[in-house]
């Protein structure tokens, strides 16, 4: 089988990566000429376990390439980014519509056509299908269109890929047949088939149930700052119950995903969809709080970042609140960030980050955060204070102050 995959960032190199490493033949396309010609040189850029070598031994074996434009193939794979459009909140497709219509040229009856970018209920129906009827195709009778969501977690992307179920939505039962064969190469989940709008809907749902028990936990963590409570505790002691997963507080939502799929709910429905709206902004309002209750604990100074990814032990730093709260401290507040999984020619090592620091703040949960090297820090930091936004730190010398989301009420 030969596929070609549009798009060849977080999604599409790890699908292209596990395709050719089934036989497949894989094309992938990207825009950026500068990536298309380091992936062709083995150079990745993306840090993921296992897909440098992956990539690496299909170059090697030729079973993959990387190219400016697509190739005829058995199989089109659309991986392209879906950002909101922000007067409305409704899901910008116009990355989706151009890879489609880039594929016009190189259809051949009998093509598969998947788009996994996540997008709105009723895209792939209303406006991806009538791109490829327009151009003479019969969806469903010589082409076969599908869309079929990613769900993986940053760092096991490859595991996942291979792992978990997928959904197939299919704008008919043949079309979703036909798809899941080409997942079939790889996938060893239950490849669940569906129909497009329901597997549109289901992908967004996924992302807005974790956003709104985000919410939930963050809006916690303001009321116990409020009250007196450590807000840790209580969602430590309300999870000893069997049927409460309260999840963690933190300094705001990140990621492609969890940031910006539940507006493409709420832009299809505002009148109904006020829960789904309410949690975005209360996790919209965490970098306001965590600048707050930085003003609260050093009035100027010098503030050291550890972590600007959205996502620990992972160079993601896609829609990150880091970088929100980074805007809001700089100028009243010299900044200094540290971060070992992005390469920042203006990142500072974690010396040189410290040094002389009046406050470290953690925005992310790297394992190189859960365990500072506190003598290091007491020899660079007069009076050392770490705020600690991620609650990763469990505890601390005496001649350090921790403040997490478990004792924020202290600053009041």
């Amino acid at each position: 089988m030969k596929v070609c995959i549009i798009g060849q960032g977080y999604i599409g190199l790890p699908t292209a990566a596990l395709f050719s490493r089934s036989h497949c033949e894989v094309v992938g396309v990207d825009v950026s000429e500068e990536m298309i010609n380091n992936l062709n040189n083995g150079i990745i850029h993306i840090e993921e376990p296992g897909i440098k070598d992956l990539i690496k031994n299909a170059i090697e074996n030729k079973s993959y390439i990387a190219s400016l434009t697509p190739h005829k193939a058995d199989a089109f794979i659309i991986t392209v980014p879906t950002p909101y459009i922000v007067e409305n909140y409704s899901c910008d497709l116009s990355y989706v519509i151009n890879a489609c219509k880039s594929i016009l040229p190189y259809l051949e009856k009998g093509n598969v056509v998947i788009i996994e970018s996540t997008i709105a209920p009723m895209s792939t129906d209303e406006t991806i299908k009538p791109i490829f009827e327009n151009a003479g195709f019969t969806v469903g009778e010589d082409l076969y269109l599908a869309h079929c969501p990613e769900r993986v977690l940053p760092g096991k992307i490859i595991d996942e890929l291979i792992h978990n179920d997928r959904i197939v939505g299919g704008v008919t039962l043949e079309c979703a047949k036909k798809a899941s064969e080409v997942y079939g190469q790889f996938v060893e989940g239950e490849l669940i088939l569906t129909e497009a709008k329901t597997a549109e809907l289901s992908k967004c749902m996924e992302n807005t149930f974790r956003d709104v028990n985000i919410a939930l936990a963050n809006e916690l963590t303001k009321i116990c700052a409020k009250i007196g409570v450590n807000a840790l505790d209580v969602i430590k002691m309300a999870n000893k119950h069997p049927r409460v997963n309260l999840h963690s507080p933190g300094p705001g939502v990140g990621g492609h995903c969890l940031a910006i799929d539940p507006y493409f709910i709420y832009a299809k429905s505002p009148e109904t969809a006020k829960i789904i709206k309410l949690a975005r902004d209360t996790n919209n309002s965490m970098p306001d709080f965590v600048c707050e209750n930085v003003k609260k604990i050093i009035k100027k100074g010098k503030i050291a970042i550890l972590g600007v990814s959205y996502k620990g032990n992972t160079d993601d730093d896609r829609e990150s609140p880091a970088y929100n709260i980074i805007d809001k401290l700089n100028g009243d507040y010299e900044i200094a960030i540290h971060d070992p999984h992005i390469k920042n020619p203006d990142f500072l090592s974690f010396d040189e980050a410290i040094k002389d620091a009046d406050l470290i703040l953690v925005l992310c949960d790297h394992n190189e955060f859960k365990h500072l090297d506190y003598d290091l820090i007491k020899n660079c930091v007069k009076d050392p204070i770490i705020f600690d936004t991620k609650n990763i730190i469990s505890e601390v010398p005496d001649e350090i102050k921790l403040y997490n989301y478990g004792n924020l009420y202290e600053l009041n």
